[in-house]
């Protein structure tokens, strides 16, 4: 775990470049409460400190809710409809559904099934937004008043189909689509970045400079990638060469997105990235020096940071950036990386002497992080759970960057919407005589940094403005409405007047603190998600350092094993006469083992052991069989490196899909242990499926034979034969003879899971009709 604590000791390791590297890889999924515990030694303040942070939030939350006309439409607009509410849920669902659909039958259907189901009605009259009143979104935003009478009594469905009878669907779905055009607008600059250039002006009267975004990211093809490099560089062109006066405020810059700037920007590919997006970066460079225009690199998920950082690190040593000072880039706090990821930026810029902008937000993905790492399986978090636990990392990094140890090579730009987060940078900024700028979204904030700058002027404040068409707003719109449409945003409770100051400006150490877990237990850990009665295979990133160079390693001692596999008979290998060399199908000269195909006569052994064995391991208990299940599920884990390698040289799969094949084994395994326990313990207390006796009713059948595919060897060859057996039946398996060695091997620790010998038998076959006489009905 990275030492935050010591970050500012004289004694912390600053200028170990490969120390520092090792403190961003080896915190990707650290343990969340015992870093906090680290980070609240930086951000907790003293009585003093918190006292002059909390006067002067009170001063800015104040300022904010006295500038009633220049309260946001947009924030009006996510206050009265939060996504607490059924109809703010609904709108994002619909706006987000609309601009996917491609034809208009499919929308009016959309919106005629969708639009009735929530009470629209209560919200009239209720905001004193004339944007939300007039063109309410309980009525689609339609541009005009849509009058309802106060007495009708009809129910809100009733309503909304008298309107749509009225007007028809497609007059409602234009209407949708103007609404969503309306929220583009507030959020988007400009289509293009002349207009936006343009539409900028006044707000550069006012003091503020902007950081302009190119809508487009994670480019699909090499034309997708190769169109948003022009947009990129016409963007710089343009910026460059604006006829605005340049004076006191800092020129304005451009944000891109690395993975925009190619199709394949994914660790797997790093060769590629290294070679083909660095000379991209590099080129773009060139331009924005040679036009006095910064750049930043934008963040993005947390398993492109590593990479993002390998390209950075190599663009700003070129000779192309060296002596710049203008190539920055964003971090976001809310990774646990993040306080390492600065003191490696700042131990960058001092070996090379040159200042390094930093933008540091909080974060823009963390519903897609949990998600990823829950369907991943692995062993934590990238991402803390708690938001006080993102507002603690967030003050802990500022202090870092604000501190001796990192001005003069990094220059702060702090991105907030959060009054206190404002109120405590300035405090600390203030005391440590540090330079730095505030940052803020196009069409958010604008109350807030109106009151900053009246308060402290000699600030920069600077807008990331979006631009671009409407129809590559979504990725973007759907970010901001998430972050700050739920009623728990600080942007929705700071303009909500029914929210008391005092409940604005409670620092968020004391909030964290207040928990039992700093891990919201309202949100378990990748392993736990299916809950306590049945644990989530495990999986790996190969796409982050701390899990790909232990897996690679691992995998080193199976590359050159050859696997033997025969016949398997009432536990005993048995010898055959026919022997086949197993050949690698990507690599035809690689020998991966031997198989030896059935004769008729083990089979014939194979079948009478099976039957022999049915009744005696049908009365097993279920938990005892269920107890087997998951002991091969672990063993399938335990051994999951030599499967994957078996995967990848017998059956042609790529780790990621070999990874998946173990994982979906296992979970097959975990998920018909838990049925054999749910509903073969019991059965007796159970009725048959039409009243008769239960007796053959959720009890085994049987001897079964089970025969895979050659495309999912160890999946689909498992958990057919898990479900077999955990019902109480026996088992005869054939493998597709392309990939009888991973079955084989699948055997074998079916049988070192406890599985008694007579219940599974392994009889290989080579396609040559073996057999067919001794099980012609079976």
């Amino acid at each position: 775990m990275f030492e935050a604590n010591r970050v500012l000791d004289a004694s912390f390791p600053r200028d170990d470049m490969e120390q520092l590297w090792e403190g961003i890889v080896n915190n990707h999924y650290v343990d969340e409460a015992a870093y906090l515990d680290s980070l609240l030694s930086l951000a907790s303040p003293t009585d003093d400190q918190r006292r002059s942070i909390e006067e002067r939030a009170m001063g800015l939350i104040r300022s904010v809710r006295e500038q009633d006309d220049s309260v946001h439409m947009v924030d009006a607009l996510l206050q009265e409809y939060s996504l607490d509410t059924e109809e703010g849920v609904l709108l994002m669902c619909l706006a987000e559904a609309l601009i996917r659909i491609p034809d208009a039958h499919t929308a009016d259907l959309l919106i005629r099934d969708k639009m009735g189901d929530a009470d629209w009605r209560r919200h009239v009259g209720r905001s004193e937004s004339v944007f939300v009143n007039a063109s309410t979104w309980g009525m689609l935003l339609t541009g005009k008043v849509v009058k309802m009478d106060p007495g009708l009594e009809a129910e809100p469905r009733t309503v909304w189909q008298r309107l749509v009878n009225r007007c028809g669907e497609p007059v409602i779905r234009k209407a949708m689509y103007q609404a969503m055009a309306i929220m583009g607008r507030q959020f988007v600059l400009g289509r293009t970045i002349s207009e936006a250039l343009s539409n900028g002006r006044e707000s550069r009267d006012q003091g503020y400079t902007y950081s302009f975004d190119m809508l487009g990211e994670a480019a699909l093809t090499e034309q997708d990638s190769v169109r948003y490099f022009d947009d990129y560089w016409t963007a710089i062109e343009a910026v460059g060469g604006d006829t605005y006066p340049r004076g006191q405020q800092p020129v304005p810059s451009v944000s891109i997105k690395l993975s925009a700037l190619h199709p394949r920007y994914e660790r797997s590919q790093e060769d590629r990235v290294r070679e083909e997006l660095v000379q991209r970066l590099k080129r773009l460079v060139v331009h924005a020096r040679g036009h006095g225009v910064p750049l930043t690199v934008d963040a993005e998920e947390m398993d492109r940071l590593e990479l993002s950082l390998e390209v950075f690190g190599a663009v700003y040593q070129s000779q192309e950036a060296k002596g710049w000072g203008e190539l920055g880039l964003a971090v976001q706090a809310y990774s646990k990386p993040a306080l390492p990821v600065l003191c490696w930026i700042a131990a960058l810029a001092r070996k090379q002497g040159d200042r390094i902008p930093v933008r540091l937000v909080k974060g823009a993905y963390w519903d897609t992080e949990i998600k990823h790492a829950q369907v991943l399986g692995v062993e934590g978090y990238p991402v803390y759970t708690r938001k006080e636990g993102t507002d603690v990392a967030y003050l802990a990094c500022a202090r870092y960057l604000l501190s001796e140890h990192a001005q003069g090579h990094i220059f702060p730009q702090f991105a907030s919407h959060n009054a206190h987060t404002v109120a405590s940078i300035l405090d600390m900024g203030h005391r440590l005589k540090a330079e730095f700028e505030f940052q803020r979204l196009h069409g958010m904030g604008d109350a807030l940094y109106a009151a900053v700058m009246e308060k402290v002027p000699d600030v920069p404040v600077r807008i990331y403005a979006p631009v671009g068409a409407h129809k590559d707003l979504l990725p973007y719109l759907v970010r901001r409405l998430l972050e700050n449409g739920a009623n728990s945003s600080f942007v929705h409770r700071l303009v909500d007047a029914d929210t008391p100051i005092e409940k604005l400006i409670g620092h968020p150490a004391d909030a964290l603190q207040s928990y039992s877990q700093y891990p919201d237990p309202r949100i378990p850990l990748p392993p736990d998600i299916y809950g306590e009665h049945r644990r989530n295979s495990r999986g790996h990133n190969l796409n982050v350092l701390c899990h790909l160079r232990p897996f690679l390693k691992a995998l080193e001692k199976w590359q050159g094993h050859q696997w033997q596999a025969r016949p398997i008979v009432d536990g005993q290998a048995r010898d055959s006469s026919t022997t086949t060399d197993i050949q690698s199908p990507y690599k035809r000269d690689q020998v991966v083992g031997k198989v030896s195909w059935s004769r008729a006569d083990l089979i014939e052994d194979a079948l009478a052991t099976a039957h022999q064995s049915f009744e005696s391991w049908n009365q097993t208990p279920a938990e005892e069989r269920a107890r087997c299940l998951e002991r091969y599920g672990d063993l399938l884990e335990a051994n999951e490196h030599e499967l994957i390698a078996l995967c990848s040289r017998e059956a042609g799969k790529s780790l990621l899909d070999g990874i998946a094949e173990v994982r979906e084994a296992v979970d097959f395994c975990r998920y018909y242990a838990l049925q054999a326990r749910k509903h073969f313990a019991d059965a007796e207390l159970l009725p048959g499926p039409t009243g008769e006796s239960n007796e053959y009713y959720l009890e085994g059948r049987g001897v079964f034979l089970c025969i895979s595919p050659w495309n999912f060897p160890l999946a689909i060859f498992s958990g057919q034969i898990m479900a077999a057996l955990g019902a109480g039946n026996c088992v005869l398996a054939k493998p597709a003879e392309q990939t009888s060695l991973v079955a084989c091997r699948a055997v074998e620790l079916m049988l070192e899971a406890g599985f008694p010998s007579g219940v599974i038998q392994y009889i290989p076959g080579d396609g040559a009709g073996i057999g067919k006489q001794v099980l012609p009905d079976e």
